[in-house]
């Protein structure tokens, strides 16, 4: 059981990095070829984050099949401490308040995507 866990983690990370690196990519791209400005970049990454973690919760939740609330968590949980380590070892700075209230978002979106993940995966066993 333990080890069907760590698979359905495994496959949220792998979810939510796939996810935030092709919108890095797209974004990128964005800001090289268009007008697209910096200014509008911080509320386009937040959402993106929150939508990447979201679906990477739900492939936990749907591939561990039960508990989505733990898996979901330890999906944001993952990300978040792989964010501050970046942060804190690449460039040395701390958390500041603004991010704590980010993160909590971020571990609020893994959290209900894996509730939901677990529901939709009942829901498809059930009906066959």
């Amino acid at each position: 059981m333990a080890r069907e866990r760590v698979t359905a983690l495994l496959y949220g990370w792998i979810a939510t990095l796939a996810i935030i690196l092709g919108a890095s990519l797209i974004l990128s791209i964005l800001l090289k070829f268009t007008k697209f400005g910096a200014s509008a970049l911080d509320l386009t990454t937040l959402s993106i984050s929150v939508a990447a973690l979201f679906i990477g919760g739900l492939v936990a939740g749907i591939k561990g099949k039960e508990k989505g609330w733990i898996l979901g968590s330890l999906t944001g949980l993952g990300f978040i401490i792989f964010i501050l380590l970046y942060q804190y070892l690449g460039y040395g700075s701390g958390i500041s308040f603004a991010q704590f209230i980010h993160y909590a978002g971020f571990l609020a979106a893994s959290l209900v995507g894996g509730m939901l993940g677990v529901n939709i995966s009942s829901d498809t066993s059930s009906s066959k």
